[in-house]
């Protein structure tokens, strides 16, 4: 049992990030997917969302040194996407080097005691989900992290040279949109799970 300075840090905490939520949701910066999970989280009364981002399909530009501080999203889309999207973009860039990524859910939910953490991971466990721990264990204050597993990343052109003929770029988008789609699928998965173990 926490105490009672512990409480009232935990109540200022959860207040603080589901206006910082309120305020993304009014700008339009919430992934879409993401929404009906973060608004019923918003609204318990141990639980809030830290950062999420409900999976995309991008196109990141790097340095010659494939540095991460010089990353730069060259095109990103939060949904599946038509093969001539991307095929154009790659053909377009003229960067040092392109990568092709899609990547999966990831979300921190924050709670105040280590034992709603765990249903945290209960949640996610009952989902489908792999990727989930615990980031953050402090009095009061646990964060649990949460990432899906549907992934692909992968160089396409560097150089200006095209390193992957359009048949492949094409196969990589279709796979792209079947892990896209799969992710959502656990997402709803998780929704459903958080709604029934997370008050």
């Amino acid at each position: 049992m926490g105490s009672a300075g512990e409480k009232s840090r935990f109540k200022m905490t959860k207040e603080r990030h589901t206006g910082t939520f309120e305020k993304a949701l009014r700008e339009g910066k919430v992934d879409k997917d993401f929404v009906p999970l973060c608004k019923y989280i918003s609204k318990t009364k141990n639980y809030f969302t830290a950062s999420s981002c409900a999976g995309r399909i991008a196109l990141v530009a790097l340095d010659k040194g494939e540095t991460k501080k010089e990353s730069a999203f060259y095109r990103k889309w939060h949904r599946t996407v038509a093969e001539k999207e991307v095929i154009g973009a790659v053909k377009e860039f003229s960067g040092k080097v392109l990568w092709f990524k899609q990547e999966s859910l990831i979300l921190h939910l924050g709670t105040d005691t280590l034992e709603n953490a765990k249903k945290i991971l209960v949640a996610c466990e009952k989902a489908g989900i792999k990727r989930a721990g615990i980031k953050v264990a402090k009095e009061g204050r646990f964060i649990v992290e949460i990432i899906g597993t549907q992934t692909i990343n992968t160089p396409v052109k560097e150089d200006g040279k095209i390193q992957a003929d359009e048949n492949f770029l094409n196969y990589l988008v279709k796979k792209a949109n079947e892990k896209f789609s799969k992710n959502l699928k656990v997402l709803k998965k998780l929704e459903k799970e958080a709604r029934k173990n997370l008050k």
